[in-house]
């Protein structure tokens, strides 16, 4: 005859559903409620994330000036000049090569316009002159319908462009100020907080800068690898646009897997387009090759021990950080990810059990004490016990 329910163990086990379902309940609420503030200040939030990020790569330079007996802001000021120095740089060594080939690239494109318009006339699929004419004409006239909002979108493209200028510029002022006043944050921040919030906030802040030098260090180095490997393998091949596809290809490596995919796109077009078929195919088995090895050996070595995330865990986190907010949401997926990761640690270093000391598996027996101390003193010798005599 099967077992009856316990009446009291049910209630309790339903109370104790209830009580963690309601807990959980006003931590979701609360992660809610945070990211709708976020969302509301995203346009000072998204300043400062990107002048944390840009921190942790010019701050090794400053912290070396600094201990070389540099004034704070003179560090700060020299590093953030250096900064945008080889930002310029970079930009230049893009553009360049960019306008120079641009007419090569424009022919290689009319020209691969016509190979595939010779090669979908022919087997097997036939189509003649006539319908690839009155394909155009009906898209031409859907873009006649669309003006208003080809206007619109132009617009937000140029509101785009605006805000992107307005959050670099508050992006690198904010940069000197962290690499000028960094070190007295935490300091300042205990000050601030009372009781035990002074001593975890600024653990799990400090905690949170180390993973998050780690990550853009990590990417950094990373992506540097690709750049060299695809950008030496796209000269051998004979691409055009080495230069711009290799720093491509070092920017997309700071969105993982998204960005690693768009810039080998982007390279095969390119090769396609200009050099044929062949040339794509090789170089389709160079990017493979090399982010197999990113993926397999040089990644895994840097970022196990800054992040410690599973590569599932980074998928999923990419994947759902672009679903939630495009390229955006893809970049911060990871280091968002990661600093959950840090927190949850600390909480449970908090709450676990403190370890007992392991007891001797045979304790030795107590030794007798008596009251009296004249009975601890060594008694003398009786007669007849003692040294003989020569």
């Amino acid at each position: 005859m099967p077992a009856r329910l316990s009446p009291e163990k049910t209630r309790a086990v339903l109370r104790t559903s209830a009580r963690v379902s309601l807990d959980l309940l006003l931590v979701v609420l609360l992660a809610g409620v945070v990211l709708w503030l976020l969302g509301r200040m995203w346009p000072v939030t998204w300043p400062v994330i990107v002048a944390l990020l840009l921190t942790t790569l010019t701050w090794p330079p400053a912290r070396f000036l600094r201990r070389r007996g540099w004034r704070p802001a003179l560090a700060a000021s020299a590093v953030t000049v250096l900064f945008l120095v080889v930002a310029a740089g970079i930009v230049v060594l893009v553009a360049v090569p960019v306008a120079s080939q641009a007419g090569e690239l424009t022919a290689g494109v009319v020209n691969g316009i016509q190979k595939v318009r010779q090669w979908a006339a022919g087997p097997p699929l036939n189509i003649s002159d006539a319908q690839l004419t009155q394909a155009l004409d009906a898209a031409t006239a859907r873009v006649q319908d669309s003006v208003g909002s080809i206007v619109n979108a132009t617009v937000s493209g140029v509101s785009t462009v605006i805000n992107g200028v307005v959050t670099t510029v508050l992006a690198l002022f904010l940069m000197f100020f962290f690499l000028k006043d960094g070190p007295r944050f935490l300091p300042w921040l205990a000050r601030q907080l009372p009781g035990r919030l002074a001593v975890d906030l600024p653990a799990v802040a400090l905690r949170s800068w180390e993973t998050l030098g780690a990550f853009v260090r990590s990417q950094a180095f990373v992506g540097l690898l690709d750049a060299v490997a695809i950008g030496v393998g796209l000269w051998i091949v004979g691409v055009p646009l080495v230069l711009p596809l290799a720093v491509l290809t070092f920017v997309a490596a700071f969105v993982p897997i998204i960005g690693a995919l768009f810039a080998g796109f982007v390279a095969v077009l390119i090769t396609l387009v200009s050099n044929g078929l062949t040339d794509a195919l090789i170089v389709l088995a160079i990017i493979v090759v090399v982010q197999q090895l990113e993926g397999n050996v040089f990644q895994p070595m840097l970022q196990s021990r800054g992040l410690g995330l599973h590569a599932a865990v980074i998928l999923l986190a990419v994947t759902l950080g672009g679903s939630l907010a495009g390229v955006v949401g893809s970049l911060l997926a990871v280091p968002a990810a990661a600093l959950l990761a840090v927190v949850w640690g600390y909480l449970r270093e908090q709450l676990a059990e403190p370890e007992r000391a392991p007891e001797p598996a045979n304790p030795e027996p107590a030794k007798p004490t008596s009251a009296n101390p004249d009975s601890e003193k060594p008694k003398p010798s009786e007669p007849g016990q003692g040294t003989a005599r020569a």
